[in-house]
Formats: structure tokens, sequence, C-alpha cells
């Protein structure tokens, strides 16, 4: 009985690490889709996020099956816990990707993005797929200094975020109003997907060491 409850427990995590190679793909994918007006892709990011979401709901139903028949100690019920808060945000990391698909198909066959802004696009979307991959590995292997590493990777893109605005704010900005409005969310979808990797990451600290990691301020 007890190995079935710890291969729960293992079941679980491995959703996890899953779902954060689905997310980093499924942003990957909608970068690309974004910087080259790609109307299939995009369309298979927004069509790829329902199996994001299923993932979600078996991993969350999983977890409070475990929970009410197995009555977890302290220290296990500290990870089924933690695990729903961190598969709500990998859940919301897909919807952020899908977010970005959006964009590219709404403006389809027009590019979203202005020939000046694509290069910081480009390396916001490369920062994002390797800050999942780096989340991924957080929660396979319980590692506090990678989890370290990803509040670094979240500074670049904060500072890239930066970038989009200080460009749209220069006196000869010829994009307009529309174009400004697209960058600006595109901007803050990948800069909350960023946000929401950090939190998965801070979660794993606080399962291996017991304590709540301090955000760094900006």
């Amino acid at each position: 009985m007890r190995d079935a409850y710890h291969d729960e427990l293992d079941a679980i995590s491995a959703a996890l690490v899953e779902m954060t190679n689905m997310v980093g793909s499924a942003m990957a994918r909608a970068t690309t889709a974004l910087l080259s007006a790609d109307l299939q892709l995009a369309e298979s990011v927004i069509a790829a996020d329902d199996e994001v979401d299923q993932v979600y709901r078996d991993t969350e139903q999983r977890a409070f099956d475990v929970m009410a028949r197995q009555q977890p100690v302290a220290s296990d019920l500290r990870i089924l816990v933690t695990s729903l808060r961190m598969v709500a945000d990998l859940e919301r990391m897909g919807d952020l990707a899908l977010h970005v698909a959006k964009v590219a198909r709404r403006r389809y066959p027009a590019n979203a993005v202005p020939q000046e802004l694509r290069p910081t696009v480009l390396r916001m979307g490369h920062v994002a797929e390797e800050i999942a991959t780096k989340a991924g590995r957080v929660l396979s292997e319980r590692s506090v200094p990678l989890a370290e590493q990803l509040e670094r990777d979240d500074d670049e893109m904060d500072e890239l975020h930066r970038e989009l605005f200080s460009v749209m704010l220069e006196d000869d900005w010829e994009g307009g109003v529309e174009c400004a409005v697209d960058i600006a969310l595109v901007g803050r979808y990948y800069e909350r997907f960023a946000d929401h990797a950090v939190s998965v990451a801070r979660r794993v600290v606080y399962l291996v060491t017991g304590e709540r990691p301090v955000p760094a301020t900006s």
C-alpha cells in the first residue's frame, strides 16, 4: 500500500516535469509563429493548450485523491499542497504561450512585431524556453542552486521587457498605437511566464529547505 502511495507522489512529480516541457515548447513555438507570421504554427500552439489543461486537471485530481485516501503525514502533505500550487503556475504558463500565439493569429498575415523589436522579442522567447527547461530540472533534481539561477534569468527577462517599452516611448516610434498595444501585451506575457517559473522554483526551495525564499527586489 505504501509503495503505491509513493508511486502516486512520484507520478505527480513526473507530471509537473512533463508540464514544464510542454509549456516551454509551447512558448518556443508561439515565439516562432509570432516572428514569422506563421498561422499554422500559431493554430497548433492554440490547439495544444488543451493537452496542458488536461495534464493540469489530471494532476490536480490525483493530488486531491491522494490526500483523501492516504491521509498523508505533514511532510508529504506539504509536497501535495505545494504541487497543487505549482501545477497551477504551470497551467498559467501554458495560457501565456497561448496568448502569444493568439496575437500572431490576430495579426496574420501581417507581422505583429516591427523590425526594430524583433531581436528583443526573439531573445525573450529564448529566455522563456530556457527558464521553463530549468524549472523542469529544478523539479526533477530538487536543486536549490538551479532555482537561484532562475532568479537571475528572470532579471534578464525584466530587462528585456523594459527594452520593449524604451523603444516604443522614443520620439521616432513609427509603429502606431495598435502595434504598441500588441507589443505591450506580448511583453507582459513573456514577463509573467518567467514570473510563474520563478514561483515554481521558489516552491521547490521551500520543499527542500523548509524556508520560503525572500523575493529579490527589483
